[in-house]
């Protein structure tokens, strides 16, 4: 792939990108979504991103990441869950994390 091809993609997903987030607040007022739509739409939100959260705690790569990483998630969840700042949040996942693996835990 040269540089031209490269960056007339990049500029094609950009365009598309912002397209799509301008057409929500342009066409909010012409659309009637019914409550149950709206509510699966949240739902879905949520899942696939607990989706992405589990793939890529749990696999680097092709292979398993070890036991240290998805504890550290865990960690992170539970505090989200619990409404801790985010600061906290992602440095106790992260120090959870190294502490495991400073101990030898993969």
């Amino acid at each position: 792939m040269n540089s031209l091809t490269l960056i007339i993609a990049a500029l094609a997903l950009a365009v598309g990108t912002y397209a799509f987030r301008l057409a929500g607040p342009l066409l909010a007022h012409r659309i009637d979504v019914p409550e149950r739509i709206r509510e699966l739409i949240d739902t879905s939100t949520v899942v696939l991103l607990l989706a992405v959260v589990a793939t890529t705690s749990v696999a680097e790569g092709q292979h398993f990441a070890g036991f240290a990483r998805p504890i550290g998630v865990v960690v992170a969840g539970v505090l989200a869950w619990r409404r801790a700042p985010f600061v906290i949040t992602v440095t106790a996942a992260a120090a959870v994390a190294a502490g495991l693996r400073l101990i030898g835990v993969p």
